[in-house]
């Protein structure tokens, strides 16, 4: 038995690639991105009534990631890349199917496109559906995960003179929340948890338009060096 299916939206992002994209949703809430709503769907009757909910479901597709039966077993971040587990037993983008759900916040509801921010979805993701979320149900009090049972610790984010500068040009060219967006990815600590990288060595990840360095002066810290335009 086979499904197919058609996308409802596609969205456009400020995660331009997958490296330091949240690992889940709601742990950047600076990250914005517009759901542009395809036919017939871009029509208002669609959307009538889910301006009550402050945040939505969604169900969209890894588009950039490998799926199939190869991921039975994965190595989530979280237990720091080197022990494996069943795929069920995680969210990895490795799926059977390519198929992911985030819930974020819902800032405005527009005609053919949704507003939202608090996501993890990379730029072109195609959308299958949206639901809105319901607090009473899908909100569970009493419900555990032993692999997950808090937050991710944070590693500490600062910033050279210049890149904090640049950060604040874009930030005021786009309007949007650049210096506190790359604080909140980058306090995930993106790099593999398996790598110890030395001073010398530098990472990079492209948010909007620009291109971010940043290097690990000290194994608990990250140091912002520069924000330079990916269109030149």
């Amino acid at each position: 038995m086979g499904f197919s299916f058609e996308p409802v939206g596609q969205v456009h992002s400020c995660f331009r690639e997958k490296f330091a994209i949240p690992r889940q949703p709601r742990l950047a809430p600076a990250s914005t991105a517009v759901i542009e709503l395809l036919p017939p769907y871009d029509q208002v009757e669609a959307t009538e009534g889910l301006e009550s909910s402050s945040h939505i479901w969604i169900l969209f597709v890894f588009h950039a990631a490998p799926s199939g039966e190869a991921h039975l077993r994965v190595r989530p971040p979280r237990l720091g890349g080197n022990l494996k587990i069943g795929v069920f037993a995680s969210r990895a983008t490795h799926r059977p199917n390519s198929i992911g759900q985030s819930v974020v916040k819902l800032d405005a509801v527009q005609p053919g496109r949704l507003l939202i921010s608090g996501h993890d979805l990379l730029h072109g993701t195609p959308v299958l559906d949206i639901k809105p979320y319901v607090p009473y149900v899908d909100s569970v009090a009493n419900a555990t995960n032993t692999l997950a049972s808090s937050a991710p610790a944070l590693i500490e984010v600062q910033w050279t003179p210049q890149a904090l500068i640049q950060a604040r040009d874009h930030a005021s060219r786009l309007g949007q929340p650049v210096v506190e967006l790359v604080e909140q990815c980058l306090a995930q600590d993106p790099k593999p948890a398996y790598q110890q990288p030395g001073p010398d060595r530098q990472y990079g990840a492209m948010f909007w338009d620009f291109n971010v360095t940043w290097h690990y002066p000290s194994g608990d810290r990250i140091s912002v060096l520069a924000l330079s335009s990916a269109l030149a």
